[in-house]
């Protein structure tokens, strides 16, 4: 059985690092320079002058939307009043024991019962309402953050929070993940995926002591960007890495050419 190994805090670091020079090459193409404004926490890398922010997704495969632990699905109550959603995530993170050793010396015990929660969470994900709410929530932080870049081949993408959401709604499908072989568990994920390939997934984090009971989302880098792109056709380039798409254009173009 292949597994997957988690990231290593020096990659973890660096990834983090280069996150925050992308963040930093993009205010330059806005034209703020090295003197701009981000609330990280509220998923803002960048605040222009106007107030306007931007969430820069760089990174080579996928994105890490969100890692949660209990605390954060307590105390947030959009989560909480998502049809019963962030209950749902809680149940997911209380099912496993603190004690961590617990939990190693009988993984499939903890395992099945993930099984019924993570059904759970996918039946009302169905639902296209609580997956635009869903989306909104982990990507823009309910509409708080207003566009969405990509940096791609050294090119900066810039996308509308709705029409990003409203793309990704209607082009997922949610599945539960299936065993591969017999020593695996069937529904341990929620798997979103868009023409059969897998777009991005909800799963729990319980494989170090620093990462346990936590609940991550992810997305594919090339799938949500060749996902955007393809079905936005209109597009406008400002600078030569600089390129507006769709609902972004009429929102930006002359706020940008301003600032620049």
């Amino acid at each position: 059985m292949v597994r997957k190994r988690a990231m290593n805090p020096e990659k973890a670091s660096l990834v983090k690092i280069r996150g925050h020079q992308d963040a930093r090459d993009f205010a330059e193409e806005l034209g703020i320079g090295k003197e701009f404004k981000s609330e990280p926490q509220a998923k803002k890398d960048i605040i222009d002058s106007n107030g306007y922010s931007y969430s820069v997704k760089s990174g080579e495969k996928k994105w890490q939307i969100f890692l949660y632990g209990r605390k954060r699905f307590e105390t947030d109550f959009t989560f909480r009043g998502m049809d019963g959603l962030g209950n749902l995530f809680l149940n997911c993170i209380d099912i496993f024991p603190e004690d961590r050793q617990k939990y190693l010396m009988d993984k499939n015990k903890y395992k099945r019962k993930l099984s019924s929660v993570m059904v759970q969470i996918k039946n009302k994900l169905e639902n296209k309402d609580l997956l635009e709410a869903f989306l909104d929530k982990s990507l823009f932080n309910s509409g708080e953050v207003n566009f969405f870049v990509i940096k791609h081949d050294n090119v900066f993408h810039v996308f509308l929070n709705k029409e990003v959401v409203n793309i990704l709604s209607k082009n997922i499908a949610v599945e539960n993940s299936l065993a591969r072989n017999q020593y695996q568990i069937d529904a341990q994920k929620v798997v979103f995926k868009v023409e059969g390939k897998t777009i991005g997934e909800i799963e729990m984090r319980n494989d170090s002591d620093i990462h346990y009971r936590e609940l991550k989302f992810w997305l594919d880098k090339k799938l949500t960007f060749n996902l955007l792109t393809s079905k936005i056709s209109n597009k406008k380039q400002l600078k030569p890495r600089l390129i507006l798409y769709g609902l972004a254009i009429k929102k930006l173009e002359k706020h940008l050419k301003k600032i620049s």
